[in-house]
């Protein structure tokens, strides 16, 4: 059961109203961008909105691994330097799949616009990059609940010379304004009237391109531009904020997304996920905190609430 939405206020406040990141929707506000999520064929998968309990849990206890699709993208979701995956969401999925009794998670990193694609053509048994939930995505898979909502924030030069706070910041200033490749901050941009994005691989090509004078500034969650920021010299990360789309927050939160046919596997990771949560969630900031998330990243709002 699903945690209630109890005392809004101060940090549950920020809990329910973060924005997360990547996404080709705003959010709960559809922006017109669902062509880049993917639908691939396979007579074996159950059609849109046709739902399974599926047998894949037995099959994975049954061989001791599952795959898990990533985005290489730092703090998310990566391969370290020893081949294994790490980054907040593997660490979640190495916590819950051992409870399962599944011992060893297999990264297999992808683009992240291939993710529901690949996971639909079964590359992998679920996608573990903090993929972004909203409604149209959740026409494609099942997700589990969120396990982090959070603020955007801009690359900028050093010290802010524009003073940018907020994408109408950039609107009102005619301000160049870079993004990452499939991130939610492109549709959070264009809602805000700006109508040219550069769209760039990473954050880390958003950090050059400030830093080099192609763009005033780079969208980003506020753990991503932190990620990128920390050790440079050249350009500073402004104060995180709250997104706003036609006068309303634009909330969002990425969490762990399955096949239609598995509903089963995710009833099951999700009671574990919930667990986690419990006792203010000092299990799962445990398991974050190593990868730069808060107390005021966490959330209790559920994949049905984000689905709509």
């Amino acid at each position: 059961m699903a945690r209630p939405h109890a005392h809004r206020s101060g940090t549950d406040n920020r809990r329910q109203g973060r924005l997360s990141r990547r996404s080709l929707l705003a959010g709960a506000v559809s922006l017109g961008a669902a062509g880049s999520l993917g639908v691939v064929g396979c007579s074996r998968v159950p059609g849109d909105g046709k739902v399974l309990g599926g047998s894949l849990l037995d099959t994975l206890r049954d061989q001791g691994s599952v795959k898990i699709g990533i985005a290489s993208e730092p703090p998310f979701g990566y391969v370290g330097d020893d081949g294994q995956a790490t980054g907040e969401s593997p660490a979640i999925a190495k916590v819950i799949f051992k409870r399962l009794g599944i011992d060893e998670v297999k990264p297999v990193p992808v683009d992240f616009g291939a993710l529901i694609p690949g996971l639909k053509a079964r590359q992998f048994d679920v996608v573990s990059a903090g993929m972004y939930i909203n409604p149209l995505r959740c026409e494609q898979v099942l997700f589990a609940d969120p396990d982090y909502l959070m603020l955007d924030s801009f690359i900028v030069k050093k010290g802010n010379p524009h003073g940018i706070k907020t994408y109408e910041d950039i609107k009102r200033k005619g301000l160049r304004l870079a993004s990452g490749k499939a991130y939610a901050q492109i549709d959070y941009a264009r809602a805000a009237g700006i109508g040219e994005v550069l769209i760039l691989p990473d954050q880390v090509a958003g950090l050059d391109a400030v830093a080099q004078g192609r763009v005033d500034a780079f969208a980003g969650t506020r753990i991503t531009v932190k990620s990128a920021v920390a050790d440079s010299g050249r350009v500073s990360a402004t104060e995180p904020f709250q997104p706003v789309v036609d006068g309303k927050p634009a909330y969002g939160a990425g969490g762990f997304a399955f096949r239609q046919s598995e509903k089963n596997l995710r009833d099951a990771f999700n009671a574990e996920l919930l667990k986690l949560k419990q006792d203010d969630y000092r299990e799962l900031l445990g398991i974050v905190s190593p990868f730069g998330f808060a107390e005021a990243d966490m959330t209790d709002l559920t994949a049905k609430e984000l689905c709509g």
